[in-house]
């Protein structure tokens, strides 16, 4: 039986109705509109730290205890001023916003005891990183900015490799998913992309967040599977797989290994800018400090608030790129475009469907659900009978998987 994707595709996403899909652009739009407004936000907050002095008056107290642990201070102290002195914003933008618009259940103390701990760890080791980004300014010369960037790239790869063995099980409960037939149908994705079974978890995501979402994290040998229990509550087994296939995609075709190539080159682009703009900066700010000196980092982070809102549209060009392979890949390899474009149509309450073309090309990290869904029943039109494709290098299934991101 033949079908018109564009007609289907329609029925698809109509079927959420008007008034969710009206909540889904206000929701979506204001997403938008705060990652704006975020910028001047976080201007007027770091310049509140410049004119308060906190950090010169302790990196004065720790004029004679080396520079090492005066940099330290520094910087540790910055990352949990600024946590601090942002709280009432921030509370407002992830906790109750998204409350208002259904997002998550989360009571605000088990949010705000989350945040604490996040924050001591992003401080320790944020700190560290920027102990070792003013080292290099301090060693490297004039072209720290090139070792600099090469730095941050490295340290991204380091919390890719330790992020989901280390640091995600001090914020959720990740246990194996049971035997039965979503455990046997992520099995065989996993042989695909070639994850070991023992790696296969699922998680308490509805903790924070009611959204429908699985993922694959981590790189070599800390790769693993990982399904949330708000997926496993509302997905058919069709639609795991689907969501599944799709994060195994990401793993399979090494995305996090391009986006390290692209975060190294834009990290070394931002560093040259603010290496160029910082006494400017400084200057306009109030702060006295040099480029070398812990206690300009609120100027270094106005540069980097600014340089990574005008990256904003780059990077999601590249992570749309992503999803789109991915969502092929998916298609390709376990074919269930029906259950796909369902699975897609229920992320559409936190990512409007139909953006106007500037909107999704400036905002969206991934591509709207619309196109998404009209390729999945595109695909469904051109390969009606066709069995899903193994993976490079996999063992085909060896009986079919049981019929459900």
């Amino acid at each position: 039986m033949t079908i018109d994707p564009a007609a289907e595709t329609a029925r698809l996403v109509d079927a959420l109705g008007p008034e969710r899909l009206a909540m889904a652009a206000s929701y979506t739009r204001g997403n938008e509109a705060l990652l704006v407004i975020g910028l001047p936000v976080t201007l007027v907050l770091l310049w509140l730290i410049v004119r308060s002095r906190l950090l010169d008056r302790i990196a004065a107290r720790l004029a004679g205890r080396g520079w090492a642990l005066r940099t330290l201070a520094v910087c540790f102290a910055f990352l949990i001023a600024d946590t601090v002195i942002s709280l009432p914003w921030t509370i407002w933008t992830d906790w109750a916003r998204e409350r208002s618009y259904g997002m998550t259940r989360q009571p605000l103390g088990d949010y705000l005891g989350q945040m604490a701990l996040s924050s001591l760890i992003s401080g320790i080791l944020g700190a560290l990183f920027l102990l070792g980004v003013y080292a290099l300014v301090r060693r490297t010369g004039r072209r720290w900015w090139v070792w600099g960037g090469l730095f941050a790239t490295t340290a991204t790869a380091v919390m890719l490799l330790a992020g989901p063995a280390v640091i995600e099980p001090l914020f959720n409960r990740y246990q194996p998913v049971p035997p039965g037939p979503v455990r046997v149908a992520l099995e065989q994705i996993a042989d695909d992309v070639g994850i070991p079974h023992d790696r296969i978890f699922m998680y308490d995501g509805s903790r924070q967040s009611d959204r429908f979402t699985a993922n694959v994290s981590g790189i070599g040998p800390t790769a693993r599977i990982a399904i949330s229990d708000v997926a496993l509550k509302q997905a058919s087994l069709a639609e795991v797989r689907a969501v599944t296939g799709h994060e195994a995609g990401h793993y399979q075709l090494g995305h996090v290994w391009r986006q390290l190539g692209v975060i190294a080159a834009l990290a070394i682009l931002a560093l040259f800018v603010i290496d160029r703009l910082f006494a400017r900066t400084a200057a306009v700010m109030g702060s006295r400090a040099t480029l070398d000196d812990p206690v300009g980092l609120p100027v270094m982070a106005a540069l980097g608030a600014i340089i990574g809102l005008l990256f904003t549209p780059v990077i999601n060009a590249m992570i749309r790129s992503g999803e789109t392979a991915a969502d092929a890949y998916s298609l390709q390899h376990v074919n269930e475009p029906d259950a796909l474009a369902t699975a897609l149509v229920k992320t559409a309450e936190y990512r409007y469907p139909r953006p106007h073309p500037v909107e999704e090309m400036l905002f969206y990290t991934h591509p709207s659900v619309e196109k998404r869904v009209r390729r999945a029943m595109e695909w469904k039109a051109g390969h009606p009978t066709t069995p899903p494709v193994a993976a490079s290098g996999s063992a085909p299934p060896a009986s079919p998987p049981p019929h459900r991101p």
